[in-house]
């Protein structure tokens, strides 16, 4: 398999903006589970990684029939970064089941505003005290236009969009946290380790659905089956397109491109959400709101902007490991425990 690392930067952008489409119909998937099958959010994210997970074992079986040579180990990979595998799905577990919690009470389009919106900024932070990613001018900007968004987005937010939108914007912010701790850890795992990305997002999702089955048979894990074919196609489409699809070109394309560049580029995720929310589910937005969703679409122009601008300064052919500092030896021998 080629490596994560050795993609083009456009090449990562455009992986990144594929799973992001695909994620922004995920909400909406889960909304209609609700209601046609009686789901909670924990129950829906638990139906999402058992299905997601199913997928990726057929893919890499078949991938290690036809190309044995290239395909990995799903036990050497968890052996050789066990703490990648379970911080990940740590992280997916909380990302995914807080996320479906805030579609539920803020609506479609406000959770996933908030969620992706608050993560560059997270990212961004992070990035910068463990990755040593320095943000120009372009990525100061596309930080500022996000919290300026997210600001307006939680000022505007009321009963249209859902029945308890700051309870739902709380559910954003604690899933947006999974979501930057995800991204930093996989950006950082990408610049270390040659290829790996397909086999890590399996065992992340094995590691999170081994997390929420204790919480999903508490809560009760069967959905209505009273529109059975209907909750079927539901939860399969769940499980392929948004999750399967999505993660493993997400988490390959992170070998590409900076981790703050991935969240923002990832807020394609945002507009999709929006178009859905007010074309299916007749989610009402008002100005504020609407305002607040352009600034988080603007930061995906000054971060490409950024991206561009520091590749051109240094004049080099890009090479996410090259401007890998130092300082992150000690995080590569945590990496490796």
């Amino acid at each position: 398999m080629q490596s994560s690392s050795a993609l083009p930067v456009r090449q990562g952008v455009f992986y990144t903006a594929i799973a992001a489409t695909a994620w922004g119909t995920g909400g909406a998937v889960a909304a209609e589970l609700y209601d046609v099958g009686g789901s909670s959010p924990i129950s829906v994210s638990f139906w999402r990684f058992l299905t997601g997970l199913g997928l990726l074992l057929t893919a890499h079986l078949v991938r290690r029939i036809r190309r044995p040579e290239t395909a990995l180990s799903l036990r050497a990979t968890y052996a050789a970064h066990p703490r990648r595998a379970l911080v990940t799905g740590l992280g997916l577990a909380v990302y995914q089941t807080a996320y479906f919690a805030s579609v539920q009470q803020a609506g479609l389009t406000v959770a996933t505003m908030v969620t992706l919106g608050s993560g560059p900024v997270l990212v961004a932070v992070g990035a910068r005290l463990t990755l040593s990613e320095r943000t120009g001018g372009a990525g100061t900007a596309a930080v500022v236009s996000g919290v300026i968004g997210l600001v307006l987005l939680m000022c505007g937010a009321h009963g249209n969009t859902g029945p308890a939108p700051l309870l739902g914007i709380g559910y954003a912010l604690l899933s947006a946290a999974g979501y930057a701790g995800v991204t930093l850890l996989d950006r950082f795992s990408g610049r270390k380790n040659a290829g790996g990305a397909f086999e890590a997002t399996v065992t992340g999702f094995a590691v999170g659905t081994v997390c929420l089955l204790p919480m999903a048979l508490l809560e009760g894990v069967l959905p209505d089956m009273e529109h059975a074919a209907r909750t079927l196609i539901l939860i399969l489409y769940l499980g392929a397109v948004p999750t399967a699809l999505a993660y493993t070109l997400f988490f390959v394309g992170l070998g590409a491109v900076r981790a703050t560049t991935a969240s923002v580029v990832a807020l394609v995720e945002p507009l999709t959400a929006a178009v859905i929310g007010i074309l299916v589910f007749d989610e009402r937005l008002n100005a504020t709101i609407l305002t607040g969703t352009a600034l988080l679409l603007f930061s995906v122009l000054f971060l490409a902007a950024d991206e561009g601008g520091g590749r051109a300064a240094t004049g080099r052919t890009p090479d996410p490991s090259a401007d890998h500092d130092r300082n992150t030896s000690y995080l590569a021998r945590q990496a490796n425990d």
